[in-house]
């Protein structure tokens, strides 16, 4: 058996052919969606970047205990449990979050591991002289002052081709492996670029597709994370510019499918593309993700998936699926038993003939708005109360992106007795804090039968209760605290 997971960050569903967009240049996109089965309901669990990946391994939600974090000493990760039942678990990126403290040990968990440097601010080349910082007049430097600037900034300066590009090279060493492994049995492959978040840095040839970008004169390509204050024009060029570095991610995603189609691994090969969240272009007046409602294009995501057990391919599915299904998808394809505090199910039968796995399920962001949907409804429960308390966080891992916690955090530190899943564990118990406040924008219900692109929140209390009920159970399975309820006023 063999497998290859290709995975994109911030890929916008809205943006690709195969879900209805019709102006972005994606051909490899839509190719794909001739492969394989396409989801026409698959959401996220977790937000952002690491949560969501510690449910690519352990098939269950972060979100309620804790934010940013590594792999707990509890968690079962889904590559390790591979690693272990003799599958060779392989993983290329140049998604930099793996390798700052909040994502320490991750990478561990595969068999071998390959990175590529250089993605948005990571700390990667130094170069002090004057002729870094002769840049165009930037807007993003209006936004994102300072030395983060800077460093993508030098980081660009050493990938003028586009062959030295960190996504360039990360596909190159996947299909290094597939080269190398191809007649071997017993492997996953992830693929992983960090593309295309942003700062939407690509090359002429991909800007060339698209009309109308703002002046070369002018460099903004990245978007702040906050309301759009932008003219449209600038809320255009900065589509264009997303658009265009979809289109170099659509690229390499041809790469892999002309390897499957040289090495003939369609016989054999089990494939999966997906993301881990999309991002706003200025859709409900903001840009960006986490400070605001998660809406559809943050939450409901691209996903495609090629099973050669079944070979179904150009087909769409309507069941309702979610990040926490890949592993138990993975660990069921290679034969290996799904541990019982996994909560995500395998999506086989899925993939054959649409059988659903779920009722709905629940996303968000660690003190944020808790959202739960079944397909046709969203409801985003917001705390009562403008404190949006009380909140902690739950690890034995306390570390934020890219520090541990400080010591001012510390000072209240307790211990909280073992939650189901932490294999009797106590955690420790640090009270926590979120990105933003939902309380600013209520709870809110959507109709998606109805209201699509989410521009009129329902007000039906027949709806609310049964999708209430719904999430309150979601969260009794996955043993959430006690005070997120009280947080939630449920």
């Amino acid at each position: 058996m063999k497998a290859v997971m290709v995975m994109f960050d911030s890929l916008n569903r809205h943006m690709l052919p195969a879900y209805g967009c019709d102006w972005v240049h994606a051909p490899n996109f839509q190719r794909l969606a001739q492969r394989c089965v396409t989801f026409d309901n698959c959401y996220v669990g977790s937000m952002p970047c690491m949560p969501a990946r510690r449910e690519l391994h352990t098939g269950r939600y972060n979100f309620l205990h804790r934010s940013w974090g590594p792999i707990e000493p509890f968690d079962d990760s889904m590559p390790e449990l591979l690693k272990q039942h003799h599958v060779r678990t392989h993983l290329v990126s140049d998604h930099y979050h793996y390798w700052e403290e909040g994502g320490c040990n991750y990478h561990t968990r595969y068999s071998s591991w390959e990175i590529s440097r250089g993605q948005e601010g990571d700390p990667w080349k130094t170069n002090l002289t004057d002729a870094v910082d002769t840049r165009p007049a930037s807007l993003n430097h209006r936004n994102r002052p300072g030395e983060w600037l800077r460093q993508d900034w030098v980081n660009r300066h050493y990938m003028r081709r586009e062959e030295d590009h960190c996504q360039t090279r990360t596909f190159a060493m996947g299909l290094e492996f597939l080269e190398t492994n191809h007649a071997a049995d017993n492997w996953f492959l992830h693929l992983e670029t960090f593309d295309p978040h942003e700062p939407y840095f690509t090359y002429e040839r991909y800007k060339q597709l698209y009309a109308g970008l703002l002046d070369d004169g002018i460099e903004f390509d990245w978007p702040p994370y906050r309301r759009v204050e932008e003219p449209p024009e600038v809320v255009r060029h900065i589509r264009l510019t997303n658009a265009a570095l979809i289109s170099m991610c659509d690229h390499s995603l041809g790469r892999v499918l002309d390897a499957m189609d040289r090495l003939d691994l369609w016989k054999d090969t089990l494939l999966i593309v997906n993301t881990d969240h999309g991002f706003l272009l200025g859709e409900h007046g903001w840009w960006a993700k986490c400070c605001q409602p998660f809406y559809n294009e943050v939450a409901h995501t691209p996903f495609f998936i090629w099973d050669p057990r079944c070979g179904q391919a150009g087909e769409r599915r309507q069941s309702l699926v979610q990040t926490i299904d890949i592993p138990a998808t993975l660990l069921e394809y290679f034969g290996v038993e799904r541990p019982a505090d996994m909560q995500g199910l395998p999506l086989r039968d899925t993939v054959a003939c649409d059988t659903p796995v779920r009722e709905a399920g629940l996303f968000g962001l660690h003190g944020g708005h808790v959202n739960c949907t079944d397909g046709r409804y969203v409801y985003m429960r917001a705390p009562p109360r403008p404190e949006n308390g009380p909140l902690f966080e739950y690890t034995l891992m306390p570390t934020h992106m890219r520090r541990t916690f400080g010591t001012e955090e510390l000072q209240d530190i307790g211990l909280a007795g073992p939650f189901r899943f932490t294999k009797g564990c106590r955690t420790l118990k640090i009270p926590g804090r979120s990105w933003g406040n939902p309380h600013t924008f209520g709870t809110l219900l959507f109709d998606l039968e109805a209201d699509p692109a989410q521009e009129h929140p329902l007000h039906d209390d027949a709806v609310e209760r049964r999708m209430t009920g719904l999430l309150t159970d979601l969260m009794r399975a996955n043993d959430a605290p006690p005070e997120q309820y009280e947080r939630l006023g449920l």
